[in-house]
Formats: C-alpha cells, sequence, structure tokens
C-alpha cells in the first residue's frame, strides 16, 4: 500500500493503529491522516523512540497488516 492508499483508507486504519499504539490519543489520529511521517512522529513523540526505530514500528505494522 502506497501512502495515497493509506490516506484514502484512513478511517477504517484508525482501530488498528489505536490497537498497536494506545498511548496515540483521537487527536494524534486526526492530525495523521494516514500520513506515514506523521504517524512515524507521534509514535516517536509518544513512545520515546528514536526515528528509526519508530519508522520501523510502523513499516512492520504496515507489512503485518497489509496496509
Amino acid at each position: 500500500m502506497n501512502n495515497q492508499t493509506l490516506k484514502g483508507e484512513w478511517n477504517q486504519l484508525k482501530g488498528s493503529v489505536k490497537q498497536k499504539w494506545a498511548d496515540l490519543t483521537d487527536d494524534d489520529l486526526t492530525h495523521i491522516e494516514g500520513d506515514r511521517d506523521k504517524l512515524v512522529g507521534r509514535v516517536q513523540e509518544r513512545y520515546g523512540r528514536s526515528k528509526e526505530d519508530a519508522e520501523r514500528d510502523v513499516d512492520e505494522w504496515r507489512r503485518e497488516n497489509q496496509y
């Protein structure tokens, strides 16, 4: 799935994101709007992860869920 598809299906994906990263708020999810880089940034911020680790986590989540 490319970034455009992620954005297009974001409302459907929010539940899966919330399951994976429960510390993300509804405001975070609204702000992210399906943008991978924004998701990486919020994961990095909320969980104190390095950018590389947050990118790895997001990409792994996308592979696991075929997003």
